[in-house]
């Protein structure tokens, strides 16, 4: 696969950010946007990214993760790696090209995707930063969170703790019940606002990899469907001393890399690569 070459073809229906969605992101570490996706992208999408997620869940496939999250959701990684469609979905430049606008940055790399399916009944995810597992030397990321069904606060909408990304990391712990109690406590005791959407189909939240969320427990009886990508900035460089979930990021979704090394591996194509002057 050619780097930024091969997204030229990718052009799902352009849909562009405003000013306002762009310092709403900034200020806030996170912006809800309506109709990233057409509802005609749906509903061919849709059908192909459910059936990669069957197959890898009934494989017992764990992709290397050093935890479960099966009690939160049915988890998939670099879906785009599985099937071709999910691939022109995941590297459409029009998604990479809203995240490079609210980031401020002139291009943007595949970190990785997640399909992100919450049955009925399943649990809160709990409060916590993804930074924590990544080992990006850099606070321009982010990730795409897009529905592929209408999605309202009893399914499990994502939250969002407001302004919580300037302040870095707050735990050292991974995604658990006891951290994200104690990160909890840190989103009262800081005043952040908080807040959720709901979302239509194609709708999509894009939030900073240090702001701090949680989603709450499907009770509905239809599975939360999401879709999500993560972007970083072209240009980023490996942190020089991960933690041991980072190292194990770095060998899934940046093979042949070390620490300090440029974060380009033949899994982070760049998705958007601004050519003309804006």
């Amino acid at each position: 696969m050619q780097d930024s070459a091969a997204t030229e073809s990718r052009r799902l229906n352009e849909r562009d950010v405003s000013p306002a969605d762009i310092d709403h992101y900034r200020a806030n570490g996170y912006v809800c946007l309506s109709a990233v996706a057409t509802q005609e992208e749906i509903k061919t999408f849709r059908p192909v990214i459910e059936n990669v997620v069957r197959a890898t869940t009934e494989s017992r496939d764990t992709q290397g993760r050093l935890d479960d999250y099966s009690k939160m959701f049915q988890q998939v990684t670099n879906a785009w790696r599985l099937d071709r469609r999910v691939e022109e979905f995941v590297l459409a430049r029009k998604f990479g090209r809203i995240a490079a606008r609210l980031m401020g940055v002139k291009g943007v790399r595949l970190y990785h995707d997640q399909a992100l399916f919450k049955p009925p009944g399943g649990e809160r995810t709990y409060w916590h930063q993804d930074m924590f597992y990544w080992p990006l030397d850099t606070d321009r990321t982010i990730t795409m969170w897009m529905p592929l069904v209408d999605v309202d606060a009893g399914m499990g909408t994502m939250i969002f703790a407001c302004g919580s990304h300037r302040d870095g990391l707050v735990s050292a712990s991974p995604i658990s019940e006891s951290a994200g109690e104690f990160v909890g406590k840190v989103v009262k005791e800081k005043g952040y606002e908080c807040r959720s959407h709901v979302l239509k189909a194609g709708d999509a939240t894009f939030h900073s990899g240090y702001t701090i969320h949680s989603a709450y427990p499907n009770k509905s009886e239809s599975t939360r469907e999401v879709m999500t990508v993560i972007y970083y900035a072209d240009g980023t460089r490996l942190l020089e001393r991960p933690n041991e979930y980072q190292v194990v990021d770095m060998n899934v979704f940046l093979p042949g890399t070390r620490p300090g090394d440029p974060a380009v591996s033949p899994l982070n194509p760049i998705v958007y690569e601004e050519t003309i002057a804006v």
